[in-house]
């Protein structure tokens, strides 16, 4: 009898530690996606019952995993459209205007917290959560979903810490040696570079401001109703935007700069490597193995798409890399005409196989922050070719820490990448 009553309290003890988590990671990208299943993985590794917000749905289901579907986010925010390539080279449109990218990013979480789907959950009084976890995405709207079911909010941040994400849970950096993550250079600050700083963190504030009142308006469109419902007031949004009791942050160290950090920061930058790599494909194995010379892996990610690089661009390029020694793994999401026999074309590549194969020795990437925690966390040297965000960011810190190149996009990033490959390759003790 006694055995059964412990055998009991053992089990409830169990239960009682599992929380029902609602997990939100609405960006229709496939990085982002990477990010969220890491996190549903860690999850329902430690027992706790997780409802996923998601525009790409997992395959692999599980008992205590339910996803709730937002795959129409792809048409609010067309990536092929807004990240492109050639409208980037030529200056078509400015990626590091932060006020471009506020608008959008405010637009495409309407849209997402509006969603049938997502309203059906949080309409039904039936349902109940223990915590939010939220993708933070130059938008606070979804720090609505905690006034809703009335529990704690954590917010997921996607980059190194900075400014915009610091704010929410504590203060801004100081803008005299910490640049905004939308800036192409690294402390020490000239004083121009300091009032540069200065001004963009008082002019983000400024627009944030001016946003107000359309995001006030979003919130209590997509919210009021399911908070009536359950007999309680929704609170003003300029409240709920700070009430973050935690943020986990996908960063680290390694790939950062060392800044005063709360004690409600936490970095778990990696989280999303698997311990156990899923082998690679027959024919991607194959090709790592025939690579005796070593393979060069290149890769703009799952936004940017290859195939908008200019054709000019794309020939000397090839031409380039027709005359290494070394296996090309080049992901492109088209056919390519006249390969030369050492490049490789796929449309999609599991990149964690890829890296951690022996035979990997370079990593030719736009400077994506999972890519550069991959390729620290396999020891693969990096080329970064930066596009947008925080990628100029991440590509000077690589530099600067001694573990890769840049090279920059223009219409000599061939004569560029020529160097670059052969200073990393040949002479590794150039790389400072």
């Amino acid at each position: 009898m006694i055995l059964k009553i412990i055998v009991i309290i053992l089990i409830l003890i169990n239960l009682c530690g599992a929380y029902k988590i609602l997990l939100v990671f609405p960006v229709p990208g496939r990085s982002h996606a990477i990010l969220g299943e890491g996190y549903v993985r860690h999850l329902l590794n430690d027992g706790h019952e997780v409802t996923y917000i998601t525009p790409i749905t997992m395959k692999n289901s599980h008992p205590k995993l339910r996803q709730i579907d937002v795959s129409t986010n792809f048409e609010l925010m067309p990536t092929d459209i807004l990240f492109n390539i050639k409208t980037v080279l030529y200056n078509e449109r400015n990626l590091k205007d932060f006020k471009f990218l506020l608008y959008v990013t405010t637009e495409f979480a309407n849209g997402t917290i509006n969603h049938p789907n997502v309203q059906r959950l949080i309409e039904d009084p039936r349902e109940k959560f223990d915590v939010v976890i939220a993708e933070w995405l130059y938008s606070e709207l979804y720090a609505g979903f905690s006034s809703v079911f009335n529990c704690p909010l954590i917010w997921s941040s996607s980059m190194e810490p900075d400014s915009m994400v610091l704010d929410l849970i504590d203060e801004a950096l100081n803008p005299a040696y910490n640049p905004h993550h939308l800036s192409d250079i690294l402390p020490p600050f000239s004083f121009f570079d300091r009032v540069n700083e200065l001004w963009t963190l008082i002019d983000t504030k400024m627009f944030k401001w001016r946003l107000r009142h359309r995001e006030n308006r979003m919130f209590t469109t997509a919210f009021e109703s399911s908070v009536t419902k359950r007999g309680r007031r929704l609170p003003p949004f300029n409240e709920v935007r700070y009430n973050g009791s935690l943020m986990l942050g996908n960063s680290h160290i390694a790939s950062g700069a060392a800044v005063r950090l709360p004690r409600n920061y936490v970095q778990i930058g990696g989280y999303h490597i698997n311990e156990i790599i899923d082998p690679l494909p027959t024919n991607l194995q194959n090709i790592m193995e025939d690579a005796k010379n070593g393979l060069i892996y290149f890769s703009m990610g799952s936004i940017l798409k290859s195939r908008s690089i200019p054709t000019e661009i794309k020939k000397e390029l090839l031409t380039l890399f027709s005359k290494l020694n070394q296996t090309v793994l080049w992901k492109f999401e088209e056919e390519l005409p006249d390969l030369p026999k050492n490049v490789h074309i796929v449309p999609w590549a599991p990149q964690l196989g890829i890296l951690a194969h022996p035979n990997c020795e370079l990593f030719i990437t736009h400077g994506g922050l999972l890519s550069i925690l991959e390729s620290l966390h396999f020891g693969i040297p990096v080329i970064g070719i930066p596009i947008y965000g925080d990628q100029h960011l991440n590509i000077n810190r690589v530099v600067e820490k001694g573990f890769g190149k840049r090279v920059d996009l223009n219409n000599e990033i061939a004569t560029q990448m020529d160097i670059a490959i052969k200073e990393i390759l040949n002479e590794p003790r150039t790389v400072e």
